[in-house]
């Protein structure tokens, strides 16, 4: 999961106050309490106070104190509590509690951002995770002070998958996205979704259990429902549509996501995102003539689309090595002449790889793992050794 940015409240922090004019006719326990306020005695106050409510549960004041103190105490869920008790009541302390809200809620907001930017700065592994632990508790804090703002969705669920918490960021980016519409919460709950359904793919191939199979197809299913309600929104994200074609392949859905990505491709023919990503679907069908097609026009579009050139060079190997295991499930005798021309047209097909793979490795130059693809494609046409030339650029950035 890639690397998170969190909302940042560009307001000062608030400091929580409260003054009084002076004291009206009201009882003993409040009179008590407000001193006790004055002379900074909060559990003084806090014991007058409950004394107050329970003498007199209509007590619109007493709660609101009590609620006050208790938001001073950082004990912002009993702070809640106590207000709305208040407002139960009376909406005689509403505009100071909507205040109060507003208060803790900026100061909540903001220490959940400086706790993350500690934790993310951090090397130390239990120390990231007691400052995103942290910053948790203060993102539910200001989703307990204001539940209709995307902001601390946001964040909390930021913070979870930042903590490779990624069941718990679900919640949170199901909620954001009820609120309102952003790409960030379509794609990473799309993406929970479908990795998930990876890992349960991937167990059911060593388990080969009914379940294992179907709580992919589950996930994939939910991954396929959040992302393309995410493309109504976003069309053009990139990361949204590359999740949406391989959560169809996931589930098994080649033809419809297929169909859908035509769709997109014929309204817009030089998207190079919906160029590319009904590429990758039709490689997935091995209807690789189609697919380059697709691939080239994303690379006219953009020279420099390495996921696409490197696509590219993934059709034309996937090409010719489907021509070689034709040849291998025949048994072909390497004389005949079916034989010759297969052989011929897989050798081409690896051929034609070899430029866009040459400038995929210019482009990730870097990249092991690329170095020795081009070593393998070289290796196919007889290029030797130009392959264990790229072998040994693969072997030194491995060191």
């Amino acid at each position: 999961m890639r690397q998170v940015k969190l909302l940042v409240f560009l307001g000062v922090i608030l400091i929580a106050g409260m003054s009084f004019t002076g004291f009206d006719c009201s009882s003993t326990e409040l009179t008590s309490a407000k001193l006790y306020i004055q002379q900074k005695n909060l559990p003084k106050a806090v014991e007058a106070l409950h004394k107050e409510v329970e003498k007199n549960p209509k007590s619109d004041e007493g709660y609101y104190l009590l609620g006050y103190i208790q938001g001073e105490n950082e004990d912002i869920t009993s702070m809640v509590a106590s207000f709305d008790k208040s407002l139960a009541i009376s909406q005689k302390f509403a505009k100071q509690i909507a205040d109060q809200r507003k208060i803790h809620w900026a100061n909540s907001f903001n220490k959940g951002v400086g706790l993350y930017n500690k934790g993310v700065g951090s090397t130390n592994p239990d120390t990231m995770k007691i400052f995103f632990d942290k910053a948790i508790v203060a993102f539910n804090n200001s989703i307990t002070l204001l539940p209709d703002s995307a902001g601390g969705y946001k964040n909390l669920a930021f913070v979870y998958l930042s903590a490779q918490r990624y069941d718990e960021a679900i919640a949170p980016l199901e909620r954001l996205n009820s609120i309102t519409k952003t790409a960030d919460g379509f794609r990473f709950l799309g993406e929970i979704q479908y990795n998930k359904g990876v890992s349960s793919m991937s167990k059911y191939s060593s388990s080969k259990k009914l379940e294992d199979s179907l709580g992919a197809m589950d996930h994939y299913e939910k991954a396929i429902k959040v992302l393309e309600e995410g493309r109504k929104y976003f069309p053009d994200d990139q990361n949204i549509l590359l999740l949406l074609s391989n959560s169809y392949i996931g589930a098994n859905k080649i033809t419809v996501a297929i169909d859908a990505f035509k769709t997109g491709v014929q309204k817009d023919p030089k998207n190079k995102y919906y160029r590319y990503n009904y590429g990758v679907l039709l490689l997935g069908a091995n209807k690789f003539e189609d697919a380059i097609e697709n691939f080239k026009v994303a690379v006219e579009v953009d020279p420099e689309y390495v996921n696409a050139i490197y696509n590219m060079v993934a059709s034309y190997a996937k090409w010719g090595a489907t021509i070689v295991k034709d040849i291998d499930e025949k048994k072909l005798d390497p004389s005949s002449a079916e034989y010759k021309e297969k052989a011929s047209q897989a050798k081409e097909k690896f051929n034609l790889a070899i430029p866009y793979m040459e400038k995929v490795v210019k482009l990730k130059d870097n990249d092991a793992s690329m170095w020795e693809l081009l070593g393998k494609i070289y290796a196919n046409v007889g290029q030797n050794d130009k392959a264990n030339e790229a072998y040994k650029k693969a072997d030194q950035l491995r060191k």
